[in-house]
């Protein structure tokens, strides 16, 4: 028997050490789904299979490709991995050469302190994308893809906020104004205004109800009732927010205003639908952005704390990366 015993433990060890390496090899290749939708989206499949109307053979496809000879097999094996296509702008901007090239410099960053994006290209993520007007409008692209599947919470989430505010909303680094422009359909009795830096707002769109307005968050707010934020002082360090919500407190009224923050709350030991992605977003802010982190409840009461706020209001929206809105009056 003893033999026995020993071969069956034997082979529970090994099924483990199996599970383990299969563990590994699943973090090791997790990146081939992303970049084989990038491959997809450069030929533009998605594309050719819409314009064609119905169905289509894997040979039609590659027909329509702008190639003399497109490897047929190769189209096949990267069909089989094809999601979540309506998100195409997100996976260009988030897989982009420029953004992957920075992760390779977190190693030197720990080391020697600094943002990963800034090693990589001696300069920042913002001021490089200014200086790029195609990489420009492929991030405004991505941000605006990744923004629309969360309009629709946002706009009915904070729907008692939205309906008591009288006067104007300022959206803080809005892009091209896709979700103030919501704001403003939704409730036409907002006055809104979409601010971000004079290169983003110059390929904005216009929007009924809203005017754009190029300046710089950390110098100047304009006067408003309330300001909103989706998905940028994650981006910042604490530092660099305390400026930006200091410029709002001198902003909105002290008795009436109020700052409303769309973002992640960060929860480590979390095992909710989003908690393992929010995790990977950290580590690509800290990547490439200037000290940009995602925060978790208790430091954004703190950071809001400590520029003036109280943390009023929280509200879990049922959104992509489990945003949730922060209200937050000046003390």
């Amino acid at each position: 028997m003893g033999s026995i015993e020993l071969q069956l433990e034997n082979v529970n060890e090994n099924a483990e050490l199996l599970k383990a390496h299969a563990e590994v090899y699943n973090h090791l290749f997790a990146y081939a789904d992303t970049l084989a939708l990038r491959a997809a989206i450069d030929l533009h499949i998605a594309d050719i299979i819409h314009s064609h109307g119905q169905p289509m053979s894997l040979s039609q496809i590659a027909s329509k490709l702008e190639s003399p000879s497109p490897d047929v097999k190769c189209l096949a094996r990267v069909m089989r991995m094809l999601v979540h296509l309506s998100l195409a702008p997100m996976f260009l901007t988030f897989t982009h050469p420029w953004i992957i090239s920075a992760w390779f410099e977190i190693s030197r960053s720990i080391k020697e302190g600094g943002t990963p994006f800034d090693k990589a290209y001696g300069q920042s993520f913002w001021e490089r994308a200014a200086k790029d007007p195609e990489f420009n409008t492929m991030f405004n692209t991505g941000m605006a893809a990744a923004t629309k599947p969360t309009l629709d919470a946002v706009v009915k989430g904070y729907k008692d906020g939205f309906s008591e505010l009288k006067g104007t909303l300022i959206d803080v680094g809005g892009g091209v104004g896709r979700m103030i422009a919501k704001i403003v359909k939704a409730y036409p009795h907002i006055k809104g205004i979409n601010l971000d830096l004079p290169h983003v707002v110059a390929s904005a769109p216009p929007h009924p109800g809203v005017t754009h307005i190029g300046g710089d968050m950390f110098k100047e707010i304009p006067n408003a009732d309330a300001i909103i934020f989706k998905s940028i002082l994650h981006d910042w360090t604490d530092e660099h927010c305390l400026k930006i919500l200091k410029n709002c407190k001198k902003a909105v009224s002290q008795s009436k205003g109020k700052v409303i923050i769309v973002d992640v709350i960060l929860n480590p030991d979390g095992k909710g639908l989003f908690d393992d992605a929010v995790i990977g977003c950290d580590l690509w802010l800290m990547a490439d952005c200037v000290g940009g982190k995602e925060r978790t409840e208790e430091e954004w009461k703190k950071l809001l704390k400590e520029a003036g706020f109280t943390t009023l209001n929280i509200i879990r929206l049922p959104t992509i990366m489990s945003l949730s809105i922060i209200e937050a009056v000046p003390q």
